[in-house]
Protein backbone atom coordinates (compact mmCIF):
# COMPACT_ATOMS: atom_id res chain seq x y z
CA UNK A 1 0.00 0.00 0.00
CA UNK A 2 1.23 3.60 -1.21
CA UNK A 3 1.55 6.25 1.72
CA UNK A 4 -0.62 9.45 1.22
CA UNK A 5 1.71 12.08 0.95
CA UNK A 6 1.18 14.76 3.59
CA UNK A 7 0.07 13.00 6.15
CA UNK A 8 2.32 12.59 9.02
CA UNK A 9 2.39 11.06 12.83
CA UNK A 10 2.96 14.68 14.44
CA UNK A 11 1.17 17.35 14.60
CA UNK A 12 2.14 20.22 12.11
CA UNK A 13 1.55 24.29 12.14
CA UNK A 14 -0.24 25.51 8.48
CA UNK A 15 1.79 28.19 7.01
CA UNK A 16 0.68 31.72 5.63
CA UNK A 17 1.90 34.67 3.58
CA UNK A 18 1.54 37.81 3.95
CA UNK A 19 2.59 41.14 2.19
CA UNK A 20 3.15 44.14 3.09
CA UNK A 21 3.15 46.66 -0.13
CA UNK A 22 4.41 50.15 0.24
CA UNK A 23 3.22 52.92 -2.57
CA UNK A 24 4.19 56.97 -2.14
CA UNK A 25 1.81 59.72 -2.95
CA UNK A 26 4.18 62.10 -3.40
CA UNK A 27 3.54 63.32 0.00
CA UNK A 28 2.88 60.49 2.61
CA UNK A 29 3.54 56.72 2.47
CA UNK A 30 0.86 54.64 1.82
CA UNK A 31 0.30 50.65 2.77
CA UNK A 32 -2.31 48.86 0.62
CA UNK A 33 -5.14 46.63 2.67
CA UNK A 34 -7.75 44.34 2.13
CA UNK A 35 -10.79 43.93 4.33
CA UNK A 36 -11.62 40.50 5.13
CA UNK A 37 -14.88 38.89 3.34
CA UNK A 38 -15.32 35.88 5.60
CA UNK A 39 -14.43 34.90 9.07
CA UNK A 40 -12.34 35.31 11.33
CA UNK A 41 -11.97 39.05 11.60
CA UNK A 42 -14.66 39.27 8.42
CA UNK A 43 -14.63 42.84 7.66
CA UNK A 44 -11.80 44.06 9.16
CA UNK A 45 -8.31 45.33 7.73
CA UNK A 46 -5.54 43.04 7.02
CA UNK A 47 -2.73 42.48 5.02
CA UNK A 48 -3.09 40.91 1.78
CA UNK A 49 -2.13 37.18 2.10
CA UNK A 50 -3.30 33.46 2.71
CA UNK A 51 -2.35 29.85 3.09
CA UNK A 52 0.69 28.43 1.41
CA UNK A 53 -0.68 25.34 -0.95
CA UNK A 54 1.57 22.56 -1.16
CA UNK A 55 3.22 22.89 -4.52
CA UNK A 56 4.42 26.13 -4.53
CA UNK A 57 7.33 28.68 -2.23
CA UNK A 58 6.34 31.11 0.06
CA UNK A 59 7.41 33.60 -2.43
CA UNK A 60 5.38 32.43 -5.14
CA UNK A 61 2.26 32.01 -2.62
CA UNK A 62 2.89 35.68 -1.48
CA UNK A 63 2.52 36.50 -5.20
CA UNK A 64 -0.54 34.61 -6.12
CA UNK A 65 -2.54 35.78 -2.82
CA UNK A 66 -1.61 39.49 -3.87
CA UNK A 67 -2.68 39.25 -7.61
CA UNK A 68 -5.90 37.56 -6.11
CA UNK A 69 -6.82 39.66 -3.53
CA UNK A 70 -5.58 43.21 -5.10
CA UNK A 71 -5.08 42.87 -8.71
CA UNK A 72 -1.13 43.30 -8.81
CA UNK A 73 1.47 41.12 -10.34
CA UNK A 74 4.91 41.16 -11.50
CA UNK A 75 5.54 42.34 -8.08
CA UNK A 76 8.88 42.08 -6.26
CA UNK A 77 7.93 40.91 -2.78
CA UNK A 78 11.07 40.21 -0.50
CA UNK A 79 10.52 38.47 2.74
CA UNK A 80 11.66 40.04 6.21
CA UNK A 81 10.27 37.97 8.94
CA UNK A 82 8.77 34.73 9.96
CA UNK A 83 5.75 35.20 13.00
CA UNK A 84 5.01 32.42 15.33
CA UNK A 85 3.43 33.13 18.18
CA UNK A 86 0.97 30.51 19.10
CA UNK A 87 -2.06 32.51 19.74
CA UNK A 88 -1.75 34.63 15.93
CA UNK A 89 -4.67 32.81 14.55
CA UNK A 90 -8.06 31.74 16.44
CA UNK A 91 -8.38 28.45 13.56
CA UNK A 92 -5.12 26.79 14.02
CA UNK A 93 -1.70 26.71 14.84
CA UNK A 94 -0.51 29.16 11.76
CA UNK A 95 3.05 30.71 11.19
CA UNK A 96 3.20 33.34 8.79
CA UNK A 97 6.26 34.27 6.15
CA UNK A 98 6.18 38.08 5.89
CA UNK A 99 6.84 39.76 2.47
CA UNK A 100 7.30 43.13 1.68
CA UNK A 101 7.09 45.03 -1.96
CA UNK A 102 7.42 48.81 -3.01
CA UNK A 103 5.19 49.68 -5.81
CA UNK A 104 4.21 52.26 -7.73
CA UNK A 105 0.01 53.36 -6.49
CA UNK A 106 -2.21 51.77 -8.93
CA UNK A 107 -5.86 50.68 -8.73
CA UNK A 108 -6.19 47.44 -7.49
CA UNK A 109 -9.52 45.15 -6.98
CA UNK A 110 -10.82 42.77 -4.50
CA UNK A 111 -10.95 39.22 -5.02
CA UNK A 112 -11.44 35.85 -3.41
CA UNK A 113 -11.79 36.12 0.31
CA UNK A 114 -10.87 39.95 0.01
CA UNK A 115 -14.22 42.24 0.39
CA UNK A 116 -11.98 45.03 -1.39
CA UNK A 117 -8.46 46.42 -1.08
CA UNK A 118 -7.84 50.00 -0.73
CA UNK A 119 -4.54 52.34 -0.12
CA UNK A 120 -4.18 54.29 3.84
CA UNK A 121 -1.93 56.62 4.77
CA UNK A 122 0.79 55.42 7.47
CA UNK A 123 -0.56 57.31 9.85
CA UNK A 124 -4.28 56.57 9.51
CA UNK A 125 -4.36 53.05 9.88
CA UNK A 126 -6.84 51.21 11.51
CA UNK A 127 -6.55 48.52 13.82
CA UNK A 128 -5.34 45.27 11.96
CA UNK A 129 -6.96 41.69 11.72
CA UNK A 130 -4.56 39.05 13.79
CA UNK A 131 -1.07 40.11 14.45
CA UNK A 132 -1.06 42.71 11.68
CA UNK A 133 -0.78 45.70 13.70
CA UNK A 134 2.96 43.84 15.00
CA UNK A 135 3.78 42.73 11.56
CA UNK A 136 3.29 46.54 10.87
CA UNK A 137 6.08 47.66 13.17
CA UNK A 138 8.55 45.23 12.19
CA UNK A 139 8.04 46.25 8.76
CA UNK A 140 8.33 49.75 8.99
CA UNK A 141 11.64 49.25 11.04
CA UNK A 142 12.91 46.92 8.30
CA UNK A 143 11.90 50.14 5.58
CA UNK A 144 13.82 52.40 7.90
CA UNK A 145 17.03 50.01 7.87
CA UNK A 146 16.50 49.59 3.94
CA UNK A 147 16.78 53.63 2.66
CA UNK A 148 19.99 53.71 4.48
CA UNK A 149 21.65 50.89 2.69
CA UNK A 150 19.72 50.74 -0.83
CA UNK A 151 17.79 53.17 -2.70
CA UNK A 152 14.32 52.81 -2.47
CA UNK A 153 12.62 55.58 -4.79
CA UNK A 154 12.81 53.55 -8.15
CA UNK A 155 9.69 51.65 -7.21
CA UNK A 156 7.60 53.72 -5.70
CA UNK A 157 8.07 57.50 -7.77
CA UNK A 158 6.10 58.30 -11.04
CA UNK A 159 9.07 58.30 -13.54
CA UNK A 160 9.83 61.74 -13.70
CA UNK A 161 9.80 63.71 -10.26
CA UNK A 162 11.08 66.37 -8.64
CA UNK A 163 13.75 66.72 -6.31
CA UNK A 164 11.14 67.73 -3.35
CA UNK A 165 9.00 64.66 -3.62
CA UNK A 166 12.19 62.80 -3.62
CA UNK A 167 13.21 64.63 0.03
CA UNK A 168 9.15 63.97 0.48
CA UNK A 169 9.58 60.43 0.25
CA UNK A 170 13.21 60.01 2.62
CA UNK A 171 11.31 62.50 5.01
CA UNK A 172 8.32 59.94 5.27
CA UNK A 173 9.96 56.91 5.85
CA UNK A 174 12.98 58.40 8.11
CA UNK A 175 10.14 61.11 10.00
CA UNK A 176 12.84 63.35 9.86
CA UNK A 177 12.95 67.12 8.13
CA UNK A 178 16.39 67.76 6.55
CA UNK A 179 17.71 70.69 4.89
CA UNK A 180 16.44 71.31 1.15
CA UNK A 181 19.48 72.28 -0.34
CA UNK A 182 21.74 69.47 1.69
CA UNK A 183 19.49 67.19 0.49
CA UNK A 184 19.37 67.74 -3.20
CA UNK A 185 23.56 68.06 -3.25
CA UNK A 186 23.85 64.48 -1.26
CA UNK A 187 21.02 62.96 -4.40
CA UNK A 188 22.70 64.75 -6.99
CA UNK A 189 26.00 63.28 -6.12
CA UNK A 190 25.29 59.71 -5.67
CA UNK A 191 24.60 59.84 -9.66
CA UNK A 192 21.73 58.56 -9.61
CA UNK A 193 19.81 61.14 -10.73
CA UNK A 194 19.09 62.52 -14.44
CA UNK A 195 17.64 65.77 -15.27
CA UNK A 196 14.41 64.85 -17.17
CA UNK A 197 13.29 68.18 -18.43
CA UNK A 198 15.77 71.50 -18.60
CA UNK A 199 14.02 74.09 -17.02
CA UNK A 200 13.76 77.05 -19.18
CA UNK A 201 15.76 79.80 -18.57
CA UNK A 202 13.31 82.75 -18.34
CA UNK A 203 11.21 80.31 -16.04
CA UNK A 204 10.45 81.25 -12.80
CA UNK A 205 12.74 80.12 -10.13
CA UNK A 206 9.80 78.30 -8.31
CA UNK A 207 9.36 75.63 -11.44
CA UNK A 208 11.57 72.79 -10.34
CA UNK A 209 13.81 70.69 -11.70
CA UNK A 210 12.33 67.42 -12.90
CA UNK A 211 14.20 64.20 -13.00
CA UNK A 212 14.38 60.74 -13.38
CA UNK A 213 16.47 57.76 -11.71
CA UNK A 214 19.43 56.36 -14.16
CA UNK A 215 18.73 53.00 -13.87
CA UNK A 216 21.92 51.43 -14.28
CA UNK A 217 23.56 53.79 -11.41
CA UNK A 218 20.87 52.98 -9.30
CA UNK A 219 21.09 48.83 -10.18
CA UNK A 220 24.85 49.27 -9.09
CA UNK A 221 24.09 50.79 -6.23
CA UNK A 222 21.50 48.43 -4.74
CA UNK A 223 23.75 45.34 -6.05
CA UNK A 224 27.17 46.86 -4.48
CA UNK A 225 25.26 48.39 -1.24
CA UNK A 226 25.68 51.85 0.23
CA UNK A 227 25.20 53.89 3.41
CA UNK A 228 23.08 56.79 2.90
CA UNK A 229 23.98 59.23 5.66
CA UNK A 230 22.43 63.04 6.23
Amino acid sequence: MNEQMYVYKYPHPAVTTDCVIFGFDGVSIKLLLIQRGIEPYKGAWAFPGGFLRMDETAEEGAKRELFEETGLKDVQVEQFYTFTSVDRDPRERVLTIAHYALVRMKDVVGGDDAAGAQWFAYDEIPSLAFDHDHILRKAMAHLKERICFRPIGFELLPEVFTMSELQNLYEAVLEVKFDRRNFANKMLKLGILIEAEKRAADAPTRVPNKYRFNAAKYAELKQRGFRLEF
